[in-house]
């Protein structure tokens, strides 16, 4: 990565890297459609099971090629061994000379297949993320039943890894249970064992992932643009593997754990789908999976297009929905979720998904501002820091995140940890910086000048805490806006919002939410405005015969 498109960053012991953590190339190949069905997609797994009820441990999920497809499992037993397979499929066609069941409905509940080789189900699901990994057995008829028996139990739980002697795990707590237990297995999380050093055991099923072409380079990792083989249909889809080194273990631990919280999924945030660890030795690296955006990151996009209003209103509306996603107490059908806080909103850490949306990612440096915890859980618990010291017990030795994004009270160290609130503030101050850049390439500014990093022409490229401490907490200096921007109504009034999101004082600050509030605001405005111009048009018109419209001074306009 060139030095035009790395970004000093700071980490929780105070060293300064760059970072490319969203290249140019993370950018969105066409994502299927939103209204396809997101399915678990893996050949072949050993399942989790209690009574009546099993997750397909898949950790990879997918969206489906056509609307008509619809998520599937089937589960196989012989002998002692019991297999998982679940997909994408089409319910009009036979999958292994079998067809799908009582498919219209959200719960994947396993219908008997009578079979000469061992025992089978199939379920088929709609309509609901992921519902093949949740698998309802309603009545205990056939193998199943078979399978309850004290002793096969007790073998498919040391098969499992579980213990004798623990209590059973209620069905309502299952999901829970075996999400906290594939995740653990996934960052070698076990009881006597928090070491950031290598990890050593790894999830059993890899992806079959073709690295295709580095697109990006940085301190921590390097990105890769790569292919997801889909291994019964021959297809495969670009993907970006974000690729760790053995010692930067804890960097990936850390992206890795906010990720795989269900609770983040959001158009406006990059799609997550698994993270891995692979080879041996000191050659062993550590994954991410995502979704791959072909048009790269918003500095990048900025430094070669110019907005219109309507793609600036759209674009930057999509990343304050995202930041008011992280930030907010629940999902967008109400289901209660961990508020997350950033700490490294910039221009490089959205991707640009089409011509009017974005995506937030790199969550590296995130943190889940789980509100049950007290500061000293959080300085236990790691969260603050990634290399697990006491951030929020003693000042670090050097703030979190990017200078020259920095809030004031970052770069001040006055920041008031015993208020969550205070995480989610330092986020919109980096994002009305954020904004302020996309809102300098609107063609409704008037002249459009070349593409500037916020503070570009008062810092160096890649400018220190101390020099940005001078600038934003001393002299109080923000990015210019300059008269010419607010002649445009819904230039002034985004104008407004920004300057209300990077003031001085984080509790003046406006929320995420509040912004997010605006924006919608701003479209209606922008609706109001196109049926008012059309109403006057048409007053100051009279129809003619033969399809001519007369104006009110008599000319006319043939249509």
């Amino acid at each position: 990565m060139d030095g035009e498109d790395a970004e000093q960053e700071v980490d929780e012991q105070g060293r300064a890297h760059l970072q490319p953590l969203c290249s140019a190339a993370w950018g969105a190949g066409a994502r299927r459609s939103l209204k396809t069905n997101l399915c678990k997609w893996c050949d072949s797994t050993a399942p989790a099971c209690e009574e009546k009820l099993c997750y397909s441990n898949c950790n990879l999920n997918s969206y489906c090629e056509d609307p008509y497809e619809i998520c599937v499992a089937i589960w196989r037993q012989d002998n002692e061994s019991i297999r998982i397979s679940t997909l994408c499929h089409n319910p009009h066609r036979p999958i292994e000379n079998l067809m799908v069941p009582n498919y219209n409905t959200s719960r994947c509940i396993m219908s008997h297949q009578p079979s000469e080789d061992g025992i089978i189900y199939i379920c088929g699901c709609v309509d609901e993320q992921e519902c093949n990994d949740k698998l309802i057995f309603e009545n205990h008829t056939n193998g199943y039943s078979m399978l309850q028996s004290k002793e096969k139990r007790r073998k498919r739980a040391k098969a499992w890894g579980g213990k004798q002697g623990q209590p059973p795990v209620l069905p309502e707590q299952g999901k829970a249970a075996e999400r906290e237990e594939k995740l653990s297995v996934l960052m070698d999380e076990s009881p006597a064992s928090s070491s950031p050093g290598c990890a050593r055991s790894r999830p059993a099923e890899l992806l079959p992932i073709e690295l295709d072409e580095m697109v990006g380079k940085g301190q921590f990792a390097e990105v890769w643009r790569a292919k997801l083989s889909h291994s019964r249909s021959g297809q495969y889809e670009t993907v970006a593997v974000k690729i760790f080194p053995c010692e930067e273990y804890s960097s990936w631990k850390n992206e890795s754990q906010i990720f795989t919280d269900t609770s983040l999924r959001h158009d406006s945030v990059l799609q997550f789908l698994t993270a891995e660890d692979r080879g041996t030795g000191p050659r062993r690296e550590y994954w991410l999976i995502t979704a791959y955006h072909s048009r790269g990151n918003l500095k990048d996009y900025l430094s070669h297009h110019v907005l219109s209003w309507m793609d600036l209103q759209k674009m930057a509306g999509s990343l304050v929905s995202g930041v008011a996603h992280l930030h907010s107490d629940y999902t967008a059908c109400g289901r209660p979720k961990i508020p997350i806080a950033h700490r490294d909103i910039k221009s490089t850490n959205v991707l640009v998904k089409n011509e009017q949306e974005c995506v937030l990612c790199d969550f590296g440096i995130a943190i889940r501002l789980d509100p049950s915890l007290t500061v000293d859980d959080f300085a236990n618990s790691g969260q603050a820091s990634m290399t697990h010291q006491p951030y929020l017990c003693q000042p670090p030795p050097g703030p979190v995140g990017t200078a020259r994004y920095m809030a004031p009270e970052v770069l001040e160290s006055r920041v008031n940890l015993e208020d969550l609130e205070s995480f989610k503030q330092m986020d919109v101050y980096s994002m009305a910086l954020v904004l302020w850049e996309m809102a300098s390439r609107c063609e409704v500014v008037g002249e459009v000048k070349n593409y500037e990093l916020p503070f570009g022409s008062k810092v160096q490229e890649q400018p220190c805490v101390d020099t940005m401490r001078d600038i934003v907490l001393h002299g109080r200096g923000r990015p210019e806006i300059p008269s010419s921007w607010l002649v445009h109504q819904g230039m002034r009034f985004l104008c407004d919002t920004i300057t209300e999101c990077w003031d001085h004082d984080p509790e003046a600050r406006l929320t995420a939410h509040c912004v997010a509030e605006r924006f919608n605001l701003m479209a209606q405005m922008d609706c109001d405005d196109i049926l008012n111009n059309n109403m006057d048009n048409e007053a100051s018109k009279t129809a003619s015969p033969g399809g001519e419209l007369q104006d009110s001074d008599g000319s006319r306009n043939i249509q």
